[in-house]
């Protein structure tokens, strides 16, 4: 099973959202199962109907945190390599623009932050490169040249 990169903050954002949905939105819903239950027939209770349907959902949600959570690694800064990793500060160059970016997991990448994850084809391909190289991309656009500038 692959890694799943995250920051410190993120990863504390998810631990959160986890421990709120065990206990908040468990009693949540068991409240209201139990009401449902109380209106009588449930062969023919819509109320029932979606409040099993929010406990699956909520169960399903529950699950894919905690498995997610279970295989975490933590990304540090990358400072000091010249090397572009997983946390690594990139500039680039396509063409006359400079782009910055910086490397996290799939889980965070937001480019419109600046965020890119190490399994786009663009983080694919810089991965393991370093300052002063060359890399061509075959993104959906098509090929694209990016010069590393500086990796930090």
């Amino acid at each position: 099973m692959d890694k799943h990169y995250l920051t410190q903050e993120r990863y504390d954002a998810l631990a959160a959202e986890l421990q709120k949905l065990n206990t908040e939105g468990r009693q949540a819903v068991a409240k209201r199962l139990k009401f449902a239950k109380e209106l009588g027939d449930l062969s023919e209770n819509a109320e029932y109907e979606s409040a099993r349907e929010e406990k699956a959902d909520l169960e399903k949600k529950i699950s894919k945190l905690q498995a997610l959570l279970q295989d975490v690694a933590i990304i540090k800064g990358a400072a000091g390599s010249d090397t572009v990793k997983v946390g690594s500060k990139v500039k680039l160059k396509k063409g006359e623009t400079t782009l910055e970016y910086t490397i996290v997991g799939s889980n965070e990448a937001d480019p419109l932050k600046g965020l890119i994850s190490n399994s786009s084809p663009l983080g694919r391909g810089i991965i393991g490169k370093k300052s002063g190289e060359t890399v061509t991309v075959q993104t959906p656009k098509g090929e694209m040249a990016y010069q590393i500038v500086a990796v930090a």
